[in-house]
């Protein structure tokens, strides 16, 4: 049963991956309206929100972009910095949508911050004990191992939960000043397409937080099945 449901959660997520490229990659031919970069619009979104200490840097590779809290920066890639396109506008706007979140200290965001340095360390921990651990219970019976594999895959799971809710508020947080400021997005298709594209970017970290239950739950029930 367990094999079952980590290969429907593969499935699912391999189809949601693809459908956000291929969303992403049609949205990123479709000019902006308003001619404005990724980098002109998250400047104008900070400013508009009373933000003026976070900067807006171009980091290289694809969707690389996020906001870092640690040194109050916006992190573009360079499709989406010097990019006129619906994507671009989004996903600037929805990374500093989570800059918004932190100048208003949004809840979710500071919690989800705060772990972060337990998250390294339980991300490390899952790298090797859980495949020791299966061998040891295996061929020994002893579950330590395993049991630390799974405490450490458990806050790793609780993250990935912990971070959908500030993702969709980044988002909706985006989308609610796209739509106010009229001169950006200058038609209800381009304010459509962003939507979409926000909310298949959306659907990946809930296939993630799934699949990392999914397999919580695998490895906790062969500790069951030890018992």
């Amino acid at each position: 049963m367990g094999y079952i449901l980590l290969i429907a959660i593969t499935i699912i997520s391999f189809i949601v991956q693809w459908r956000f490229k291929s969303k992403f990659s049609k949205y990123s031919e479709i000019p902006l309206g308003s001619g404005m970069s990724g980098r002109d619009i998250a400047e104008k979104m900070l400013n508009d929100n009373g933000i003026y200490d976070v900067s807006i840097i171009s980091v290289e590779g694809q969707l690389t972009d996020h906001y870092n809290p640690a040194d109050r920066t916006v992190n573009l890639s360079p499709e989406v910095y010097n990019g006129r396109s619906v994507t671009a506008a989004a996903v600037a706007a929805h990374e500093c949508g989570h800059a918004v979140q932190h100048a208003k200290a949004y809840a979710w965001l500071q919690f989800r911050s705060a772990m972060v340095p337990v998250v390294n360390i339980a991300s490390k921990l899952t790298q090797w004990t859980l495949m020791i651990g299966v061998m040891l219970l295996i061929f020994s019976g002893n579950t330590i191992v395993l049991t630390i594999g799974v405490g450490a895959l458990a806050v790793v799971t609780f993250f990935s939960f912990i971070t959908l809710p500030v993702e969709f508020d980044a988002s909706r947080r985006a989308l609610v000043w796209l739509n106010t400021n009229k001169g950006i997005m200058q038609t209800s298709v381009e304010h459509g397409q962003a939507k979409d594209a926000l909310w298949w970017a959306a659907m990946t970290y809930v296939v993630a937080a799934l699949s990392s239950l999914a397999m919580l739950l695998y490895y906790a029930s062969m500790l069951a099945r030890r018992d």
